[in-house]
């Protein structure tokens, strides 16, 4: 389910004129559409409940601006429909909890979108976790990419992979529960599913010297397809996961760190290698399992579209994204400060992405 900060507010007529360079010529492509009076934000779920607060906040402080539209499409679908072209048919802002990839750049190159600003946000942790009324789970990467991965290597030690033979938890580690597999997690949209993919399953299976020594292709197809008895597409709703485990105390759900820290009552992490998912042990680096959160902004939109400089101002500010602001106390692990001050002055002067230099 799509979720919104506001409805979309009535709009008035206009005529955007957009200079876009085609193959090196450059052509006029005028229209008459309605100009937006709000900020349309679309992305990553995990992002989302920032982006909300910041948004909040933006339209409590700034009168004269809408309080921005935010919806909660998952990563790829963000991106996807942020390079759909320039225009106010199309979004102001893609949240990921990804970086955007070269094949998504070029996408968004084809359709007239060039000039991108990356806006890296602080850092999130991906948590396993259950309902608090289970046992807690001492995982390690390895055991959750035996439960989880579509074909593993031969439990009888054959270097080969067979189809996951694995059943419960308790097949694959004898201290962990007699539990059925059961994993809800993000779906192949989601930002979070490629880093589970990446910092979960693909080093779990890498523990396989075997494995890992196999080439790029047969490796990732290894390492990164799930199982269609153990995991459970949950779509990209994460409270909507969350009320999911607390009616079934033996599933598992896979979701980010901030959902755990708003949900503390209800549901409770995983340890991974023998590491809590926690604030702090996130911020240093401790966790496992972690990764940076983003936005971007399509330039063309600014001064277009009211308000993006001051949306960006707010989420930028020491108020919100520094140490002690309002959203560490959503779970956002904030930057290092030298880093969150070289982020911020490239935000305020809408300073271009390249790929290539990250």
């Amino acid at each position: 389910m799509r979720n919104s900060v506001q409805k979309a507010p009535r709009v008035r007529p206009f005529v955007w004129l957009l200079l876009a360079t085609v193959g090196g010529a450059v052509s006029t492509v005028a229209s008459a559409q309605a100009v937006r009076d709000y900020i349309s934000i679309v992305g990553s779920s995990t992002v989302y409940p920032f982006a909300t607060v910041v948004a909040e906040n933006f339209g409590r402080r700034n009168k004269n601006f809408k309080t921005p539209k935010i919806e909660s499409t998952g990563s790829g679908g963000g991106i996807k429909a942020f390079c759909g072209g320039v225009g106010v048919t199309y979004p102001d802002i893609a949240n990921a909890s990804r970086r955007i990839t070269a094949g998504e750049v070029e996408s968004c190159a084809k359709a007239g979108v060039r000039e991108i600003v990356e806006v890296k946000i602080g850092y999130d942790g991906i948590v396993v976790a259950n309902a608090k009324t289970a046992p807690t789970f001492a995982l390690t990467l390895r055991e959750i990419y035996l439960a989880l991965a579509k074909n593993v290597p031969d439990p009888k030690g054959e270097q080969k992979l067979v189809p996951n033979p694995y059943r419960t938890w308790k097949d694959i580690n004898p201290a962990l529960p007699d539990y059925a597999i059961e994993v809800l997690g993000p779906p192949p949209t989601s930002g979070t599913r490629d880093a589970f993919n990446e910092l979960v399953m693909d080093v779990g299976c890498r523990t396989f010297p075997w494995v890992a020594a196999l080439e790029a292709g047969p490796r990732q197809q290894a390492c990164n397809s799930l199982r269609d008895d153990g995991y459970v597409d949950a779509g990209e709703n994460d409270n909507l996961l969350v009320q999911r485990l607390e009616k079934n105390p033996q599933a598992l759900g896979v979701f980010g760190y901030s959902f755990l820290e708003q949900n503390g009552d209800k549901v409770k992490g995983a340890t991974i290698n023998g590491v809590a998912p926690e604030f702090d042990s996130i911020a240093d680096g401790q966790y496992p399992v972690s990764r940076p959160l983003f936005f971007y902004v399509k330039k063309a939109h600014v001064g277009q579209v009211p308000g993006i400089r001051e949306y960006i101002q707010e989420f930028t500010s020491d108020g919100a994204w520094g140490e002690y602001g309002y959203l560490s106390d959503k779970g956002l692990i904030p930057l290092p400060d030298k880093e969150r001050a070289t982020v911020a002055a490239q935000a305020k002067n809408l300073e271009e992405f390249h790929l290539a230099a990250h």
